[in-house]
Protein backbone atom coordinates (compact mmCIF):
# COMPACT_ATOMS: atom_id res chain seq x y z
CA UNK A 1 0.00 0.00 0.00
CA UNK A 2 2.81 2.40 0.90
CA UNK A 3 4.57 1.63 -2.38
CA UNK A 4 1.41 2.31 -4.38
CA UNK A 5 0.87 5.56 -2.50
CA UNK A 6 4.48 6.58 -3.17
CA UNK A 7 4.13 5.86 -6.89
CA UNK A 8 0.91 7.87 -6.96
CA UNK A 9 2.65 10.82 -5.31
CA UNK A 10 5.56 10.54 -7.74
CA UNK A 11 3.21 10.43 -10.71
CA UNK A 12 1.23 13.40 -9.39
CA UNK A 13 4.42 15.39 -8.83
CA UNK A 14 5.75 14.64 -12.31
CA UNK A 15 2.39 15.50 -13.86
CA UNK A 16 2.24 18.79 -11.97
CA UNK A 17 5.84 19.68 -12.77
CA UNK A 18 5.39 18.96 -16.48
CA UNK A 19 2.46 21.36 -16.74
CA UNK A 20 3.20 24.80 -18.17
CA UNK A 21 1.13 27.97 -17.92
CA UNK A 22 1.26 30.35 -20.87
CA UNK A 23 -0.28 33.82 -20.58
CA UNK A 24 -0.88 36.15 -23.53
CA UNK A 25 -1.79 39.81 -23.14
CA UNK A 26 -2.29 42.70 -25.50
CA UNK A 27 -1.02 45.48 -23.21
CA UNK A 28 -2.28 48.54 -24.99
CA UNK A 29 0.54 50.94 -25.94
CA UNK A 30 2.99 49.20 -23.64
CA UNK A 31 5.73 51.77 -23.27
CA UNK A 32 6.90 54.73 -21.22
CA UNK A 33 3.32 55.84 -20.56
CA UNK A 34 2.92 52.94 -18.11
CA UNK A 35 3.61 54.18 -14.59
CA UNK A 36 5.63 52.26 -12.03
CA UNK A 37 2.39 51.51 -10.19
CA UNK A 38 0.89 50.05 -13.37
CA UNK A 39 4.01 47.96 -14.00
CA UNK A 40 3.73 46.56 -10.46
CA UNK A 41 0.05 45.70 -11.05
CA UNK A 42 0.86 43.92 -14.33
CA UNK A 43 3.69 41.95 -12.66
CA UNK A 44 1.41 40.87 -9.82
CA UNK A 45 -1.20 39.75 -12.36
CA UNK A 46 1.18 37.56 -14.40
CA UNK A 47 3.76 36.38 -11.83
CA UNK A 48 2.21 32.93 -11.29
CA UNK A 49 2.51 31.96 -14.97
CA UNK A 50 5.56 30.37 -16.57
CA UNK A 51 5.77 32.19 -19.87
CA UNK A 52 4.26 35.49 -20.97
CA UNK A 53 3.80 36.86 -24.45
CA UNK A 54 2.92 40.52 -24.92
CA UNK A 55 1.48 42.23 -27.96
CA UNK A 56 1.42 45.99 -28.65
CA UNK A 57 4.82 46.87 -27.23
CA UNK A 58 5.59 50.39 -28.43
CA UNK A 59 8.07 50.26 -31.31
CA UNK A 60 9.67 53.61 -30.56
CA UNK A 61 11.12 55.09 -27.41
CA UNK A 62 9.94 53.39 -24.24
CA UNK A 63 8.67 50.02 -25.45
CA UNK A 64 11.79 47.96 -24.82
CA UNK A 65 12.39 49.83 -21.57
CA UNK A 66 8.86 48.99 -20.37
CA UNK A 67 9.52 45.27 -20.94
CA UNK A 68 12.79 45.58 -19.01
CA UNK A 69 10.98 47.36 -16.17
CA UNK A 70 8.40 44.58 -16.07
CA UNK A 71 11.09 41.87 -16.04
CA UNK A 72 12.88 43.70 -13.22
CA UNK A 73 9.68 43.84 -11.19
CA UNK A 74 9.04 40.11 -11.78
CA UNK A 75 12.58 39.31 -10.66
CA UNK A 76 11.84 40.98 -7.31
CA UNK A 77 9.24 38.32 -6.57
CA UNK A 78 11.55 35.39 -5.86
CA UNK A 79 11.78 33.73 -9.27
CA UNK A 80 14.30 34.44 -12.03
CA UNK A 81 12.82 35.70 -15.30
CA UNK A 82 14.38 36.33 -18.69
CA UNK A 83 12.97 38.13 -21.72
CA UNK A 84 13.34 38.85 -25.44
CA UNK A 85 11.91 41.69 -27.51
CA UNK A 86 11.34 41.67 -31.24
CA UNK A 87 12.52 44.27 -33.68
CA UNK A 88 9.72 46.56 -34.88
CA UNK A 89 7.34 44.83 -37.26
CA UNK A 90 7.86 45.67 -40.91
CA UNK A 91 4.49 47.36 -41.40
CA UNK A 92 4.64 50.51 -43.52
CA UNK A 93 0.95 51.18 -44.13
CA UNK A 94 -0.09 50.42 -40.55
CA UNK A 95 1.12 50.93 -36.99
CA UNK A 96 4.41 49.11 -36.41
CA UNK A 97 4.95 47.47 -33.01
CA UNK A 98 7.17 45.07 -31.10
CA UNK A 99 6.39 41.78 -29.38
CA UNK A 100 7.91 40.43 -26.17
CA UNK A 101 8.33 37.10 -24.40
CA UNK A 102 9.13 36.74 -20.69
CA UNK A 103 9.68 33.38 -18.99
CA UNK A 104 10.79 31.69 -15.79
CA UNK A 105 14.28 30.34 -16.39
CA UNK A 106 13.73 27.39 -14.02
CA UNK A 107 10.78 26.17 -16.12
CA UNK A 108 11.74 26.92 -19.73
CA UNK A 109 14.86 27.27 -21.84
CA UNK A 110 14.96 29.39 -24.98
CA UNK A 111 16.16 27.38 -28.00
CA UNK A 112 17.80 29.26 -30.83
CA UNK A 113 16.97 32.83 -31.79
CA UNK A 114 13.37 34.12 -31.91
CA UNK A 115 12.30 35.56 -35.25
CA UNK A 116 9.78 37.84 -36.89
CA UNK A 117 8.23 35.64 -39.54
CA UNK A 118 9.21 36.92 -43.00
CA UNK A 119 7.01 34.54 -44.95
CA UNK A 120 3.94 36.53 -46.04
CA UNK A 121 5.24 39.66 -44.30
CA UNK A 122 3.96 41.63 -47.28
CA UNK A 123 0.48 40.23 -46.69
CA UNK A 124 0.54 40.49 -42.87
CA UNK A 125 1.03 44.02 -41.54
CA UNK A 126 2.52 43.02 -38.17
CA UNK A 127 4.18 39.70 -38.85
CA UNK A 128 4.06 37.18 -35.96
CA UNK A 129 7.02 36.73 -33.62
CA UNK A 130 8.13 33.13 -33.04
CA UNK A 131 10.19 31.68 -30.19
CA UNK A 132 11.00 28.04 -29.42
CA UNK A 133 11.29 26.80 -25.84
CA UNK A 134 12.45 23.57 -24.29
CA UNK A 135 10.39 22.18 -21.42
CA UNK A 136 11.79 19.04 -19.76
CA UNK A 137 13.44 17.91 -23.00
CA UNK A 138 10.45 18.69 -25.24
CA UNK A 139 9.94 21.77 -27.37
CA UNK A 140 7.14 24.17 -28.25
CA UNK A 141 7.24 27.06 -30.72
CA UNK A 142 4.96 29.98 -29.89
CA UNK A 143 3.90 32.52 -32.48
CA UNK A 144 2.64 35.81 -31.02
CA UNK A 145 0.46 37.96 -33.28
CA UNK A 146 -1.48 41.23 -33.36
CA UNK A 147 -3.85 41.51 -36.30
CA UNK A 148 -5.06 44.65 -38.02
CA UNK A 149 -8.29 46.08 -36.61
CA UNK A 150 -11.72 44.68 -37.40
CA UNK A 151 -12.52 47.57 -39.76
CA UNK A 152 -9.50 46.62 -41.89
CA UNK A 153 -10.62 42.96 -42.17
CA UNK A 154 -8.13 40.91 -40.14
CA UNK A 155 -9.33 37.74 -41.86
CA UNK A 156 -7.26 38.83 -44.87
CA UNK A 157 -4.19 38.21 -42.66
CA UNK A 158 -5.46 35.27 -40.61
CA UNK A 159 -6.00 33.16 -43.73
CA UNK A 160 -2.22 32.81 -44.04
CA UNK A 161 -1.86 31.02 -40.70
CA UNK A 162 -2.82 27.69 -42.27
CA UNK A 163 0.14 28.23 -44.62
CA UNK A 164 2.44 29.06 -41.71
CA UNK A 165 1.42 25.77 -40.10
CA UNK A 166 2.32 24.00 -43.36
CA UNK A 167 5.61 25.92 -43.52
CA UNK A 168 6.75 24.37 -40.22
CA UNK A 169 5.26 20.86 -40.15
CA UNK A 170 7.90 19.57 -37.73
CA UNK A 171 7.47 22.32 -35.14
CA UNK A 172 5.20 22.00 -32.15
CA UNK A 173 3.29 25.17 -32.99
CA UNK A 174 0.98 27.35 -30.96
CA UNK A 175 -0.43 30.63 -32.28
CA UNK A 176 -1.52 33.24 -29.77
CA UNK A 177 -2.47 36.88 -29.58
CA UNK A 178 -5.06 39.44 -30.54
CA UNK A 179 -6.68 38.32 -33.79
CA UNK A 180 -9.37 41.05 -33.78
CA UNK A 181 -11.64 38.28 -35.00
CA UNK A 182 -13.70 35.64 -33.14
CA UNK A 183 -12.60 32.00 -33.32
CA UNK A 184 -16.04 31.15 -34.75
CA UNK A 185 -15.20 32.98 -38.00
CA UNK A 186 -14.82 30.64 -40.95
CA UNK A 187 -11.33 32.00 -41.65
CA UNK A 188 -10.10 29.80 -38.79
CA UNK A 189 -11.73 26.65 -40.20
CA UNK A 190 -8.71 25.51 -42.29
CA UNK A 191 -6.43 25.87 -39.26
CA UNK A 192 -8.86 23.97 -37.05
CA UNK A 193 -9.22 21.26 -39.69
CA UNK A 194 -5.44 20.85 -39.60
CA UNK A 195 -5.68 20.01 -35.90
CA UNK A 196 -5.33 23.45 -34.29
CA UNK A 197 -8.32 24.04 -31.99
CA UNK A 198 -8.78 27.23 -30.00
CA UNK A 199 -8.40 27.33 -26.22
CA UNK A 200 -11.39 29.67 -25.74
CA UNK A 201 -14.88 29.63 -27.22
CA UNK A 202 -17.55 32.30 -26.87
CA UNK A 203 -15.29 34.22 -24.49
CA UNK A 204 -15.11 37.99 -24.96
CA UNK A 205 -11.66 39.39 -24.24
CA UNK A 206 -11.73 43.11 -25.06
CA UNK A 207 -13.14 45.85 -22.83
CA UNK A 208 -15.93 48.22 -23.72
CA UNK A 209 -15.24 51.95 -23.74
CA UNK A 210 -18.21 52.41 -21.42
CA UNK A 211 -19.85 49.59 -19.46
CA UNK A 212 -23.50 48.70 -19.89
CA UNK A 213 -24.55 47.86 -16.36
CA UNK A 214 -22.26 45.05 -15.23
CA UNK A 215 -21.31 44.18 -18.81
CA UNK A 216 -17.70 45.31 -19.32
CA UNK A 217 -16.66 42.99 -22.16
CA UNK A 218 -16.94 43.84 -25.85
CA UNK A 219 -15.54 41.31 -28.35
CA UNK A 220 -14.10 37.81 -28.69
CA UNK A 221 -10.70 38.77 -30.10
CA UNK A 222 -7.85 37.11 -28.16
CA UNK A 223 -7.20 33.39 -28.38
CA UNK A 224 -4.67 30.60 -28.84
CA UNK A 225 -4.62 27.81 -31.42
CA UNK A 226 -2.51 24.80 -30.49
CA UNK A 227 -1.28 21.64 -32.23
CA UNK A 228 -3.61 19.08 -30.69
CA UNK A 229 -1.58 15.95 -31.46
CA UNK A 230 1.45 17.16 -29.53
CA UNK A 231 0.10 19.70 -26.99
CA UNK A 232 -2.26 18.46 -24.30
CA UNK A 233 -5.01 20.83 -23.19
CA UNK A 234 -5.41 21.00 -19.40
CA UNK A 235 -7.36 24.21 -18.86
CA UNK A 236 -7.71 27.80 -20.02
CA UNK A 237 -9.40 31.02 -19.00
CA UNK A 238 -9.20 34.81 -18.91
CA UNK A 239 -8.26 37.13 -16.04
CA UNK A 240 -10.91 39.74 -15.22
CA UNK A 241 -8.31 42.24 -14.03
CA UNK A 242 -10.69 45.18 -14.30
CA UNK A 243 -12.45 44.01 -11.14
CA UNK A 244 -9.47 45.37 -9.19
CA UNK A 245 -10.27 48.94 -10.27
CA UNK A 246 -12.94 51.35 -9.16
CA UNK A 247 -13.90 52.16 -12.74
CA UNK A 248 -13.54 50.83 -16.25
CA UNK A 249 -11.71 54.03 -17.18
CA UNK A 250 -9.02 53.28 -14.59
CA UNK A 251 -8.75 49.64 -15.70
CA UNK A 252 -8.27 50.68 -19.32
CA UNK A 253 -5.09 52.52 -18.33
CA UNK A 254 -3.61 49.02 -18.03
CA UNK A 255 -5.14 47.69 -21.25
CA UNK A 256 -8.30 47.42 -23.31
CA UNK A 257 -7.83 43.62 -23.44
CA UNK A 258 -7.96 40.84 -20.87
CA UNK A 259 -5.01 38.51 -20.39
CA UNK A 260 -5.79 34.98 -21.57
CA UNK A 261 -4.03 31.84 -20.34
CA UNK A 262 -3.53 28.21 -21.25
CA UNK A 263 -2.26 25.40 -19.06
CA UNK A 264 -0.82 22.51 -21.06
CA UNK A 265 1.65 19.65 -21.16
CA UNK A 266 3.71 18.34 -24.08
CA UNK A 267 3.60 14.84 -25.54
Amino acid sequence: MNKIYYLFLLFSFNLFYSQTKLLSWNLENFGKSKSNQEIVFIANTIKDYDIITIQEVVAGNGGSQAVARLADELNRKGTQWSYVISNPTSSTAYKTERYAFLWKTNKLKLKGKPWLEQKYHAEIEREPYFATYEIKGKTITIGSFHAITKSKQPETEIKYFKLLAQEYPNLNLLFTGDFNCPQSHTVFSPLKNMGYPSILKNQKTSLKTKPKGSNYLASEYDNMFYKRNSINFIKSDVILFYKNFISLKEARKISDHLPIWFEFSLN
